[in-house]
C-alpha cells in the first residue's frame, strides 16, 4: 500500500513548482519576456556606450527581473546585429537605409525607429595645446590633408597634426565623411585608435594630435569615469563660420549650444526596435524615451528628444 504522506508531499511539490513557475519568467520558452522582465540582447554604438550603460543600469535597478545583455560595437556591427536578429534593439546615430528596410520588408518585419536624443561629437586636444579654436573649414582641410601642421592654423605654433578617431566602420567616420569631407578622402594622417578611450589616451600622450569622440564620454560631470576621461584632454571650440571675427563665434559641445544649434557637430540618436511585440526590448525603448530615461540623457549633457531643457546663457 502506498504511503498517503508521500503522495501528499509529491502533490504539494508539484503544486509549488507550478505556482513558482507561474510567478516568474520562464527564460527557456520563446517570447517568455514582458516589457519589464525576461532577457534581451541590445547593441549600442560605442560612441554613446557610456549613455547606454547609464540607461541600462537604471532600468535593471528598477526592474529586478529584467536582464539586458548590452553589447557595444561599431555602427556597422550594430546594424548587422539587427539584420541578423542577434539583437532585438540597437542604439545608433542614423536611421535605417532603404536597402536595410527592404530586407525587413521582405521578411514582413517593420522595425520601429524612436529618436531619443541629440548628441554631439567633440574634438579633443592635448591638455597643453594652445590652439583650441578651430573652424569647420580647417577641420575639413585637416581631414583631407590640406592642413598637416599646426603652423598652418597658427603661425606661432608648429608640429605635425595627427587626427585620430575610434575605429573603421564607426558612426564617427561616417559622420566625418558625410557631413565634413564630402567627395574628398581621408589623408594618411588620419587613423583609428580602436575605441573612444584609446582616442583619449592617444591625444593625452601626443601634443600635436586631434581626436574626435562622442561627447557623452566627457560630458557627465557626475560620472567619475567621464570626469577622468575629460581631465586627460582639452575640448576644442568649433565655429561654422569661414572667418570668425570674435571668440563668441566659437562653441563647445555643451547642452545649451547643442539645443540652440550653435555647436556644429551635432547628430540625432535613435533606438531601432525589431521586436514587433511588447517584449523587454520594447519596454526598454519606452523607458529611455519616457520621463526617467530622458532625465538621464539630460544629466549626461546631451539634448533629450522629448523633454524640454532649460537654457541659461551667461
Amino acid at each position: 500500500m502506498k504511503n498517503p504522506g508521500l503522495l501528499l508531499d509529491a502533490a504539494l511539490a508539484v503544486s509549488l513548482s507550478v505556482i513558482i513557475s507561474s510567478c516568474g519568467t520562464d527564460f527557456k520558452q520563446p517570447y517568455s519576456d514582458t516589457t519589464t522582465a525576461g532577457r534581451v540582447t541590445i547593441s549600442t554604438d560605442e560612441t554613446i556606450e557610456s549613455l547606454s550603460k547609464a540607461e541600462h543600469h537604471t532600468f535593471e535597478g528598477l526592474y529586478q527581473y529584467a536582464d539586458i545583455n548590452l553589447r557595444s560595437g561599431s555602427e556597422t556591427k550594430c546594424f548587422n546585429d539587427l539584420l541578423n536578429d542577434t539583437s532585438k534593439v540597437i542604439i545608433v546615430s542614423r536611421k535605417m537605409l532603404p536597402h536595410e528596410e527592404a530586407v525587413f520588408k521582405k521578411r514582413q518585419l517593420y522595425p520601429i525607429t524612436t529618436k531619443i536624443a541629440v548628441d554631439a561629437l567633440a574634438l579633443v586636444l592635448h591638455p597643453e595645446s594652445n590652439d583650441s579654436l578651430l573652424t569647420l573649414s580647417q577641420l575639413k582641410k585637416i581631414l583631407s590633408g590640406e592642413i598637416t601642421d599646426w603652423k598652418q592654423i597658427n603661425p606661432a605654433s608648429s608640429g605635425k597634426i595627427n587626427f585620430v578617431f575610434d575605429r573603421n566602420g564607426s558612426s564617427t567616420v561616417r559622420y566625418l565623411k558625410d557631413s565634413i569631407l564630402g567627395e574628398k578622402s581621408f589623408s594618411e594622417n588620419c587613423f583609428a585608435a580602436q575605441g573612444n578611450p584609446a582616442v583619449l589616451d592617444y591625444v593625452n600622450a601626443n601634443k600635436g594630435a586631434i581626436g574626435i569622440i562622442g561627447v557623452s564620454w566627457v560630458s557627465d560631470s557626475d560620472d567619475k569615469e567621464s570626469v577622468k576621461f575629460r581631465n586627460k584632454v582639452k575640448i576644442a571650440w568649433i565655429s561654422s563660420k569661414e572667418n570668425p571675427a570674435w571668440p563668441d563665434d566659437y562653441f563647445q559641445p555643451y547642452q545649451a549650444y547643442i539645443a540652440l544649434e550653435q555647436y556644429p557637430l551635432r547628430r540625432n540618436i535613435y533606438m531601432i526596435n525589431r521586436e514587433g511585440r511588447a517584449g523587454l526590448g520594447t519596454g526598454f525603448v519606452s523607458f529611455v524615451a519616457g520621463d526617467k530615461g530622458q532625465r538621464i540623457i539630460r544629466l549626461a549633457g546631451l539634448l533629450p528628444a522629448t523633454m524640454p531643457v532649460r537654457i541659461i546663457q551667461h
